[in-house]
């Protein structure tokens, strides 16, 4: 290793007995300008006591320097002789700088160890290519922002697509989940059948997760390829209700029959629900997918009679009556009325959770249980 070229930075003291040199004064001559003993000048001037602030005033008034400077003089010295930081500290900022990285370990994405360790962790958990880059994969995200993609979201999608890998399901048919559409459908009639949603997918070789998002993430459900043959569905169950659950999931069903991100990072859309942003630009693909998900749980055109039929009377009995003409849960109806009347109170009793009935059925993560996955 060659030499430093950094000079060493000499106790103040040695400074304060040049300038004594400098004025022509000894040592006793400053002990009594600064009306001290000599003996508690001499641990200054040998550098066995550094400089407070109460004494580089004293230096200040003594030399007609600013006192700063004599403070400069001793923060100098100190640093330059202060302990080597642990390099475990750089590490542990420049990974918390890209994840949510505590909040991972509070939920037992990763484990907690030495500095090498979580990095070695992040590493496979973000399937960085080398140590010191993060890939960004591609996928579809139902989000509020489209100019970013922050920290706590990405590593929600790393967390799906780890889960996934967990995973067996058949050999992916686009025309098989295609063919699924009407048996996903029959469900919609029952809360309780929505159980039955991932191992219909799992057949048509599609790959469903449930992951809790991290504290102040906004995000629905992702599309997600872990190759151009394997799909997987993320959601959060960020709005536990039985319309938001269809919607999302028929929204990202759409993404995997569309081919929509495989090659593209990003492609994000509207929250559902309260999360709704009106007047939004929408892309070609996001309206794709919305318009597939919002006549899947209720014609359009159907629920567009209805509308202009009852509007604005719309009793309970009337929505339970085309609930069951439609052959969905009423609280899939009442989700889409709320919408067009922006009255997100109006019959919420009927927008059941169904989370619960998910838990069970497939690869869950949060809510107080973390899964073993491999890194």
């Amino acid at each position: 290793m060659a030499a430093s070229n950094i000079v060493p930075i000499e106790p103040p003291g040695i400074f304060l007995k040049v300038e004594l040199e400098e004025r022509g004064w000894s040592q006793r001559d400053l002990a009594f300008i600064l009306g001290q003993t000599e003996q508690q000048l001499n641990t200054l001037l040998s550098g066995k006591r550094g400089i407070t602030p109460d004494m580089a005033r004293l230096l200040g008034d003594a030399f007609d320097v600013h006192p700063q400077f004599f403070l400069n003089l001793q923060a100098q010295y100190d640093l330059q002789n202060a302990k080597e930081p642990d390099p475990a500290v750089r590490t542990r900022a420049h990974l918390q700088a890209l994840f949510p990285i505590r909040e991972m370990i509070r939920r037992g994405w990763i484990q907690d160890g030495e500095a090498s360790l979580l990095e070695l962790q992040m590493n496979r958990f973000s399937e960085a290519a080398n140590d010191r880059e993060f890939t960004q994969i591609a996928f579809a995200a139902k989000k509020t922002h489209y100019d970013e993609t922050p920290s706590h979201q990405m590593a929600w999608v790393y967390r799906v697509r780890q889960l996934s890998r967990e995973m067996s399901v058949t050999e992916f048919s686009n025309e098989a989940l295609k063919n699924a559409l009407p048996k996903l459908r029959s469900l919609m009639v029952d809360p309780e059948l929505i159980a039955e949603v991932p191992a219909i997918l799992a057949e048509c070789g599609v790959r469903f997760v449930i992951v809790e998002v991290l504290p102040g993430a906004k995000i629905d459900g992702v599309c997600t390829w872990l190759d151009d043959n394997s799909p997987v569905i993320g959601m959060s169950t960020l709005y536990d209700r039985v319309d938001n659950f269809w919607f999302v999931l028929r929204h990202e069903i759409e993404h995997i029959l569309q081919g929509d991100g495989k090659q593209t990072i990003g492609i994000i859309d509207h929250l559902s629900g309260e999360g709704l942003s009106a007047g939004e630009a929408e892309s070609d693909i996001e309206r794709i997918a919305n318009d597939a998900a919002a006549d899947f749980c209720v014609s359009k055109q159907k629920m567009d009679s209805f509308y202009l039929r009852k509007n604005p009377y719309f009793s309970e009995r009337d929505v339970i009556g085309f609930a069951a003409l439609m052959g969905v849960h009423p609280g899939i109806v009442v989700g889409q009325l709320q919408r067009r009347m922006k009255r997100h109170d109006y019959l919420r009793k009927y927008q059941v959770p169904i989370r619960k009935y998910l838990v069970t059925s497939t690869m869950a993560d949060g809510w107080g249980h973390s899964v073993r996955a491999e890194l």
